[in-house]
């Protein structure tokens, strides 16, 4: 019982809920939570010049909110890093752009212009109305991005609390592919988190049905059935992931190490080359993965 009631503090230590709003204040002022403010994408004004068509890396990462010295700490690992440096592709998820905790950084846009990437951002609608805007998630790539679709998951969290998606389009070389950077819901029932997870097979069907595809992002799966239920789903749409039960989140709570799995990278018409997690990043409390592929013929 005592273990029990440990496991149950240290979670929602990790995971903490947030005050439930009424059904007045949430349907207050629609206008306040109004999409169109809530997506925001752009160009660097010296983009990095694209590599030959061949090979190419994505990283997926929670960079937390990171901001000051940790941002720009981050900025060099993605110029430099042997392993997550001058990707394709970067999917980040926990990116802020006006909140007072990350110093009002538009992060997403800084992140571009400091390495010469293309990028789109997105956030859900506030909890309550006239809030601080949510954190969202970013897609910067070194390619132009089209069809870009900012995704609201289904599912309401603590405090009627929502995630987002963001989807777009890159063409390497002659072969178009869809990607996506993901950030799940935490405390919700594995099922009503599978039901995020179709939303972006449901946009992929829209945009891109026969395109190799990259779903990447915080997904969130720390239950006890959560990999094998991702795992499932993903297969049966066609998916595959390199990793298998790497660990992509440590949080020391109470003294106590947790580590988690929360983190993935699934390819549809696209091969892994390499792959790894880097432990060795420890910016944020998630580890950043990253992978080399190549477009299957």
């Amino acid at each position: 019982m005592l273990l029990a009631v440990l496991a149950l503090l240290v979670l929602v230590s990790i995971f903490p809920s947030q005050h439930v709003a009424s059904t007045a204040q949430r349907n207050n002022d629609a206008n306040a939570r109004d999409n169109s403010t809530l997506f925001e994408s752009g160009e660097p004004a010296k983009p990095r010049t694209p590599p030959p068509a061949g090979e190419f890396r994505v990283v997926s990462y929670n960079i937390r909110w990171r901001s000051g010295e940790d941002l720009q700490k981050l900025i060099k690992l993605f110029r430099e890093d042997a392993e997550i440096g001058n990707a394709t592709v970067l999917a980040l998820q926990e990116v802020d752009r006006n909140k007072k905790r990350s110093e009002k950084t538009n992060t997403a846009k800084l992140l571009a212009e400091e390495l010469g990437l293309y990028y789109a951002w997105a956030a859900p609608p506030s909890a309550k109305p006239n809030a601080e805007e949510e954190t969202g998630v970013a897609l910067l790539s070194i390619y132009p991005l089209s069809k870009v679709r900012r995704i609201v998951l289904p599912h309401e969290g603590p405090g009627h609390r929502r995630r987002a998606a963001i989807g777009a389009s890159i063409r390497i070389g002659n072969v178009d592919v869809r990607v996506y950077s993901a950030h799940a819901e935490t405390r919700i029932s594995m099922d009503k988190k599978l039901e995020q997870m179709k939303a972006l097979f449901e946009d992929l069907q829209q945009q891109a049905p026969n395109s190799p595809a990259i779903i990447m992002g915080d997904l969130n799966t720390w239950q006890g059935d959560a990999a094998p239920k991702t795992i499932k789903l993903f297969t049966n749409a066609g998916f595959k992931t390199p990793f298998g039960n790497e660990k992509t989140f440590l949080r020391k709570v109470f003294f106590v190490p947790i580590d988690l799995r929360l983190d993935w990278i699934w390819l549809r018409g696209i091969e892994a080359v390499s792959y790894g997690i880097d432990r060795t990043i420890t910016v944020s409390d998630h580890f950043p993965l990253w992978t080399t592929l190549k477009v299957m013929k």
